[in-house]
């Protein structure tokens, strides 16, 4: 019928002479026929893309007005408290983006929620495709992808976050260059590299303006539509049910239902960054003040995607190790080698998948996490895991709504972080279990009232 449709419709001229030599429509009928599932589940995605067009838009709305430069200069804006300091020229201009510009705060705030919003769905979606294992054969490529976008969203949220040159942001990056310190044998030439000299160095704000503004959104960019041609070329997952084969997609068509229930969505994210843009203000700058080297931000708390990070250097005990005669400071186990076991695990892990479980079939149809209740459990014991590490982070706070102490905080901490994702990981596998049991036995008594009912029937059909 859409293909009648669109054959029906008149073309203009030029577009007849435009599609004679590119053969758009066809590929276009294709596109606007393909079925999209209708789970919830696989709308997440989705709203990481929307999430990305929003900061694409805002991020250049913002670029027009900021400074990405370390010089001094006298600040002259709306806010009083500031008028006629020296501050540096990335922070001033940040600050009169906020104060002078109109609708220059609102714009402000809805691109860094944006940006929570963009990191915390990805993370979402690929905890739906890793507990449903949607990352098996063919999907692996897709999976590598999904990470790696990932690494480059982190990244580019703290080099964003780095921008505005005040002292929360100074604060990162000082832990930031103590971690590339900490690396042996090249750590002191990466720092040298990355900040132009001792830290803080005269360059790093520039470098990280055109890192964010340029060279990670043009590879989130590619990497992207490099997924979304994958998801066209060998179509979309989909859960099982009646109908549901590894042969087909049952759900809605691409046009007209999916893409104004997609349209829809779009304008939710937008309309939800936004709302949380004017209403739940978000690094407040002008509160911090500028950068200044000789002080710390206290109680400083980072956000959310890289706080683990930092709670895992809170965490790991003061000792230093000698390897190959090479001291090697403590930073660098938890803030060099954690993250590298993590995603290193992660790239890996379809791979290791197929290796445990034997299972090297293409598989279109996704499960239920209940099918998989070791995936279930290592999946609730990292996200515990990291729930501790997100806490640690922020362990100062704790200490000034308690009254406790610092070390006591710290030491109790240090034990949740082992016990509590033990037993996430023994509570998931168990609730899994449980789950598939149930579906099992019910599976069991629907076949008895089955075959029950087929014995009375062939009873009946013999007296007759």
């Amino acid at each position: 019928m859409l293909s009648l449709l669109t054959r029906a419709l008149p073309r203009p001229r030029p577009m007849r002479k435009l599609d004679e030599r590119l053969g758009f429509a066809s590929a276009g009928r294709t596109i606007l026929a393909k079925v999209f599932p209708d789970h919830w589940s696989f709308m997440l995605g989705e709203i990481a893309l929307y999430s990305f067009v929003f900061l694409v838009l805002s991020g250049i709305y913002l670029a027009l007005f900021f400074e990405p430069s370390t010089a001094m200069v006298t600040y002259h804006g709306h806010y009083a408290p500031m008028r006629g300091e020296q501050v540096s020229a990335a922070y001033a201009s940040t600050v009169r983006l906020s104060w002078d510009v109109r609708g220059g705060l609102l714009v402000r705030q809805a691109h860094h929620w944006a940006a929570h919003l963009f990191i915390a769905s990805i993370v979402l979606h690929l905890c739906r495709i890793y507990l449903t294992g949607a990352f098996r054969r063919p999907r692996e490529l897709n999976w590598t992808i999904g990470l790696t976008m990932l690494l480059l969203a982190i990244f580019n949220a703290f080099a964003g976050y780095s921008l505005p040159d005040d002292l929360l942001s100074g604060t990162g990056l000082r832990i930031f260059n103590a971690i590339a310190l900490s690396i042996p044998v090249v750590g002191s030439w990466l720092g040298f590299l990355v900040f132009d000299g001792e830290f803080p160095g005269q360059e790093i704000i520039q470098r990280l303006y055109i890192a964010h503004v340029l060279l990670v959104p043009a590879l989130l960019a590619i990497l992207i539509s490099a997924h979304l041609a994958m998801v066209i070329r060998q179509k979309h997952t989909h859960f099982p049910g009646p109908g549901r084969r590894d042969s087909n997609v049952v759900g809605s068509r691409a046009w007209p239902t999916y893409g104004l229930r997609s349209l829809s969505l779009l304008t939710a994210v937008f309309a939800a960054v936004l709302l949380a843009g004017g209403l739940l203000q978000i690094n407040p700058v002008w509160a911090w003040g500028d950068f200044d080297p000789t002080t710390i931000t206290a109680p400083s708390v980072a956000d959310w995607y890289i706080l683990w990070i930092e709670g895992a250097l809170r965490l790991f005990p003061p000792v230093e190790f000698h390897v190959f005669g090479l001291e090697v400071p403590n930073q660098f186990w938890p803030g060099v080698v954690l993250p590298g076991l993590i995603f290193g695990m992660l790239y890996l892990w379809p791979w290791l998948d197929r290796r445990w479980t034997g299972d090297s079939e293409a598989h279109h149809l996704t499960g239920r996490p209940r099918e998989s209740p070791l995936r279930v459990g290592l999946a609730s014991a990292m996200l515990v895991f990291m729930a501790v590490l997100l806490v640690a982070g922020a362990q100062e706070l704790i200490v000034q709504w308690t009254g406790w102490t610092v070390e006591s905080v710290r030491n109790v901490l240090r034990v949740l972080v082992f016990v509590l994702p033990l037993a996430a990981a023994f509570m998931g596998r168990w609730v899994a279990e449980s789950l598939r049991r149930s579906d099992l036995d019910h599976a069991v008594e629907l076949g008895a009232k089955d075959m029950r009912a087929g014995l009375r029937r062939a009873k009946r059909s013999q007296a007759q």
